[in-house]
Order: C-alpha cells, then structure tokens, then sequence
C-alpha cells in the first residue's frame, strides 16, 4: 500500500504579516522584474496551456510555469541568488537596484570599486549553481556546499560555473551552518541563502524577491491568455522562501480574493506541514531522504513562514510517488497538451493535483480545496531534468509507482 498524502487546512490565527508581505508588492516585483531582464541571457519562460489536461479533470483552465529554460540553467533558482547578489553589490556601491543593470554590475569600475567577492551557499543544487552562475557572470567567486547524497551531476553542473564546490557528510540544514560559518571567517565573503533565521533575514528577503520575477512573468503571461485571475495556486516547498514569495506576491495582487494557495512539500521534509498543525514554525529533523532533492530542508524560512501563516489555505505532505506521477503525466502528456519535462522538486505540484482530482480517496481534499468546473488553476514547475539519471530510472523504468487507485467521477 503506498503511503498517503496529508494534508491540513490551515485554520491558524492571523498574525501582522505586513512587513514580509510587504518584500512582495508589485512594484518590488517589477523592479526584480528589470533587473533580471537586463541580462543578455534573458528569455521569458514559457506558461504552458494544459487545456487538454483541464478537460480531462473538468476544470476551465490549467497552466503550468515551466522553468527548465531559465538562464539554460534548467531551474528557477538562479532568480533569487542573482537578484540577491546584485542587490549586495548595488548597496556596496551605494546604488538603488533599480538604478543597476548588468553591464553596471560588470564594468571594470565596478570590479575595481568592489575588489574580489566570495559567496557562499548551501545546496541541493539548483540555487548553488544559480548563485555560482551569477558570480561567475559578476566576476566574482563562489563557494558550495552540497549535503550528502547529492548528485554527482548537480556537483559538476556546478564546478563547471566556476564554483569551488563539494559534497559534504551532513543534511542540508547542517550544511547551511557550515557555508555560514565560513562565510563569516572570510573577510570577503558574503552568505547568500533563501533559508532565513533571527540576524539573517535581509539577503534571504532579496532572494525571496528575485524568485517573484516568475510569478510577474506568470501573472502578465495569464493575463495576455484571458485569466484575470487563477482561481487556485499549488506551489512547492522546501524551506518555504519560493512558496512565500509566490504566495506574497498573489496575495498583494488580490487582498480581497487570494487565490486558494496549496503549498506541497515532500513528506520527508514537511516542515510546514507540520508547523501549521503546531501553530508556530517548527522543523523535522533526520536525514530528509527524498527523491525531491530541491525540496529535502528540514527548517522553515522565518519570513516566508509570517506571509503563508497568513495567506496559504492548505498544506500537503507528499510521499516520493507524488513527484513521480507529475514527472510522468507531464512528460506523457494527452494529445494536444505541450510536453513538460519536470524534476523530482518541479512535478510534485502536478502529481498532487493529479491525485486530488482523480483518486476518490482525497475526493475530501478536492472538495475542501472548492475546485470546480469554473477554476483555474496555476502550477509551476520549479526545475527540469536536473538529474539524469534519476529522472530515467522514474520516468523510463518506474520507479515510484504510484499504485492503482479508485477513479473519482469528474467534476
């Protein structure tokens, strides 16, 4: 018998979020928007129209943002530690971000004003080589550290950046305390990570806002498609800060009629799962053995954590066969539907709705969740084929079954 998703309505007293929800308004977003848009390496990702797939469930719209073709680097990650990068070189100058592009950023006065630069990050992949593609890019050096069992081709993804980049024998959250501890010990180095804590919340709030250039994009892109607004939202979590800042921004957008926002993490490492049944951000501890790899953090973003207390109606725990059925219907798609090849961390968003919708044993959850023949709902899909070989072993071979189950009527 596979192991069930769980899933809790998030029925926590409100609290004074407006200082976080604040990093999020539509004007931050647009000015993150700018930045990024002044790379030379840049290009809009696309919205992709499930049409096909919303049919089948008896919705009116399903759109998924994919972003296996941001920067060529097959994640979305890089938004938030080249914003947070640029916003650090941009205050060292005594600039406003606004006010800064990327030819600013690279200039030899820039480099001679600033001198060299170490960053340091913790990951699982896709936001150190993010973090070191951007300071490659900014002429300046990064350190990673990547917690045991990582990929060896996510390691070599990011050497080839130009990071100084290892695989260290500890979890992620222990991993992050290292680079931090380095970092400090450097007299040129900075800690660049999305995972805040008490002293740490400024650089986290910049990545927090660099990963809003997706959901501006995401939103223009529904727009120019005739979608005022989605009616629902399912967005993945690892310690919280993507899933904050989408959240953030649409709950901005609409302050009367927030979209229903889901956040989907892996059972493994539910760390909001289960702070929203403690009322308070807690963390789980352990190994956080997970195939979403992206999503593998055992302790919550502080800041984050104050806008989706505030904002998100539900939080669902995923086992692994989650993101494998997404990985699976998205790169199989019903004819007509474009194909999306999506990670482990990207699909877990559609095997969750796909579940939702089609298995009557959480035929509770959809109801809850008010999806009807009039919704719209938006997904993103975080990353690409990030890990070769595990993406073949899934998606090619099976693994990660995720068993037969009993047919829900359509909606």
């Amino acid at each position: 018998m596979r192991e069930p998703i769980k899933w809790v309505l998030n029925e926590q007293p409100k609290s004074d979020c407006s200082k976080s929800l604040s990093l999020m308004t539509p004007q931050e977003m647009e000015k993150a928007f700018r930045f990024h848009r002044s790379f030379p390496q840049y290009t809009e990702t696309p919205l992709v129209n499930l049409s096909h797939l919303a049919g089948y469930f008896g919705v009116k719209g399903l759109f998924i943002k994919d972003e296996s073709f941001r920067f060529d680097l097959n994640a979305f990650k890089v938004l938030g530690g080249s914003y947070a990068i640029g916003r650090y070189i941009a205050q060292k100058l005594g600039k406003d971000i606004a006010n800064i592009d990327y030819q600013t950023l690279i200039s030899d006065e820039t480099k001679k004003k600033l001198g060299d630069i170490t960053f340091y990050t913790a990951t699982d992949g896709n936001h150190g080589r993010g973090v070191a593609w951007a300071a490659n890019k900014l002429r300046q050096k990064s350190v990673v550290l990547m917690p045991k069992g990582s990929s060896q081709t996510r390691l070599e993804n990011i050497r080839k950046e130009g990071a100084d980049a290892s695989i260290t024998d500890m979890n992620y959250d222990d991993a992050v305390r290292l680079a931090n501890e380095k970092a400090s010990k450097d007299p040129n180095g900075v800690m660049v990570q999305d995972t805040a804590w008490a002293g740490y919340e400024e650089i986290p709030g910049w990545i927090m806002q660099g990963y809003g250039s997706m959901s501006y994009e995401a939103y223009r892109q529904l727009k120019a498609a005739g979608v005022d607004r989605p009616s629902h939202i399912i967005v993945q979590a690892g310690v919280g800060s993507l899933a904050g800042a989408v959240t953030g921004y649409f709950a901005n957008l609409f302050p009367q009629q927030t979209p229903v926002i889901t956040i989907a993490e892996a059972s493994a490492a539910d760390c909001l799962y289960h702070s929203c049944l403690a009322e308070k951000l807690v963390p789980v501890k352990g190994n956080l053995t997970t195939v979403m790899a992206g999503l593998a953090c055992g302790e919550g973003n502080t800041i984050s954590w104050e806008i989706l207390k505030n904002h998100a109606r539900f939080f669902a725990s995923c086992p692994d066969w989650v993101a494998a059925r997404g990985m699976r219907v998205l790169g199989v798609p019903l004819k007509g539907d474009a194909k999306v090849i999506s990670g482990e961390s990207g699909a877990v968003t559609a095997g969750l709705l796909f579940t939702i919708l089609r298995d009557k044993e959480y035929e509770d959850f959809r109801k809850a969740q008010g999806i009807t023949k009039d919704s719209t709902v938006l997904l993103f899909s975080t990353e690409g084929n990030t890990d070769p070989e595990r993406f073949r072993d899934i998606v090619w071979d099976g693994e990660l079954p995720s068993g037969p189950a009993e047919r829900s009527s359509k909606i």
